[in-house]
């Protein structure tokens, strides 16, 4: 079809009834191919089985590069800060629970953990790292059963069996002896709270005071910059946290005029015919599903294109919105989804964009209260980002890019945009907006608490742009949103 037509002189067949919502001003009927769509439907299907198959079938840690080193160095971190923290004044501890939650269940779910690696990795310092969680957690019966098992085998687990011995059973350890054990310890890929936990213990039990200081002054110098960097972060959530609140209320209770923080111009239920739309996301989808595999391949070897995967892989559909939907609504991108945003409201904007980070924020919290008391927590894997830890700048640009930039604007564009303009035509928000939420979660392959976070996020994305004519506060909120988690591994992980 000549994009030059003139629209009037197009088919005016209608495209079948809209349910919930009425019909589109003007006529549309692009002739779409029922074997076409169908085709489209499959691939899709496909393409969400495999992810699907993956996330289950396909173990964990085995979606982590050099799993053994990277939970070596989570788990290390994690035990500094929970250490660091308790320096911290009372309120200031207090105040640091109540907003990022209590760190009380941590050793424990590393731990578990450290155990689930033991099954798959054949490395002995997985196993060695595993006995000093354990010794430092006090269990003494499961330390003594390692040294047992330990003696009977090949090094270097007899010389781990001797290490634990000393640390965690002999009450005094002979100062040659110590020394000989520091000796081998300091030989050892053993690192970071590992290494210091162990080697004080020895230290300890053989009245080693001047390698005591030594090792405190270096665990301290350690850890005072990632509290630091906790403290700093913790602040920044709260000051947010608090502030978009206090929008947020205003919002909810004075905004039921047509005016409050209407800052776009985009009208919902969409003006296009709801089947119409899901033949786009169909065949959009099936076409995207498609380049990302192949952009897989590529970027194994030419890492620096995934800044380019998500953007490409997104233009089909996006061009068949345009085409099929919006053009013949006589529509252009930016208005039908609210994009143009006049200077006078940019204000607005932004105090609904602080609006919707607050509310995910407060979800993260009630999730994360709701959670704790159950051990319910996210696998470390979901996380952890070897790029954003390890990277280099060139790689940390490309993983912020695609994180914080692109990622955003187009699963903003195509689950708020386009998957959520579907279902509103045929149902209220409450209805619509859960059914795209659920499978932007689905989308995104995590567990049960990255499953209701990542839902959550999409009830209130889905609210804002229903609220404000703009899918902007969605977009921002949804790259802030990304902002704030890679700057929290980073601040934690990255040296």
């Amino acid at each position: 079809m000549d994009p030059s037509t003139d629209l009037a002189a197009q088919p005016v067949t209608s495209p079948g009834p809209c349910v919930g919502a009425p019909p589109p001003p003007h006529a549309y009927n692009p002739g779409f191919s029922r074997a076409v769509t169908l085709l489209s439907a499959l691939v899709l299907s496909a393409s969400i089985v495999v992810v699907a198959w993956l996330s289950f079938d396909v173990p964990r840690i085995e979606r982590v590069p050099d799993a053994e080193r990277a939970l070596s160095h989570m788990v290390g971190r994690l035990m500094d800060q929970e250490e660091g923290l308790k320096t911290l004044p009372v309120w200031e501890q207090v105040l640091y629970d109540l907003t990022m939650g209590s760190d009380a269940n941590d050793r424990d779910q590393a731990i578990d953990w450290y155990r689930e690696l033991a099954e798959e990795s054949s490395d002995p310092f997985v196993d060695l790292h595993l006995a000093i969680l354990q010794g430092e957690s006090g269990q003494l019966p499961e330390i003594k059963q390692h040294i047992v098992r330990w003696s009977r085998q090949g090094e270097p687990y007899p010389s781990f069996a001797r290490l634990l011995q000393a640390a965690y059973v002999d009450a005094n350890v002979s100062p040659p002896v110590a020394l000989n054990l520091q000796a081998y310890l300091a030989e050892q890929p053993v690192t970071g709270w590992f290494y210091a936990r162990l080697a004080t213990r020895i230290a300890e039990r053989a009245g080693d005071r001047p390698l005591l200081v030594t090792i405190d002054t270096s665990s301290q110098q350690r850890i005072e910059a990632l509290v630091w960097r906790s403290r700093a972060f913790a602040w920044l959530e709260l000051v947010l946290m608090c502030t978009g609140l206090v929008v947020l209320m205003v919002w909810v209770r004075r905004g039921k005029g047509p005016t409050m923080f209407r800052v776009g111009s985009a009208e919902l239920p969409p003006l296009w015919a709801g089947r119409l739309g899901a033949g786009v996301l169909l065949r959009g989808g099936a076409v995207g599903a498609l380049l990302t595999v192949a952009f897989l391949f590529v970027a194994s070897d030419l890492p620096s294109l995934r800044v380019v995967a998500v953007p490409l892989s997104n233009l089909p559909l996006l061009a068949l919105a345009y085409y099929h939907l919006l053009r013949p609504q006589r529509q252009t991108f930016w208005r039908g989804f609210g994009l143009s945003i006049q200077p006078r409201h940019l204000g607005q904007l932004g105090l609904a964009v602080l609006a919707v980070v607050a509310a995910g924020l407060v979800g993260e919290w009630v999730l994360g209260r709701i959670a704790e008391p159950l051990k319910l927590v996210s696998h470390w894997t979901e996380w952890f980002d070897a790029d954003l830890v390890w990277g280099s700048s060139p790689t940390l640009l490309v993983s912020l890019l695609e994180y914080v930039c692109f990622a955003p604007v187009f699963e903003e564009l195509a689950f708020r945009g386009l998957l959520f303009g579907v279902f509103r035509r045929r149902f209220q928000w409450g209805t619509a907006a859960m059914l795209s939420a659920a499978l932007f979660a689905l989308a995104h392959g995590y567990g049960l608490i990255g499953f209701l976070s990542v839902f959550w996020s999409g009830l209130i994305w889905a609210w804002a742009y229903e609220r404000t004519g703009s899918l902007w506060p969605g977009v921002l909120g949804h790259a802030l949103n990304n902002l704030l988690v890679c700057v929290s591994v980073m601040a934690l992980l990255r040296s």
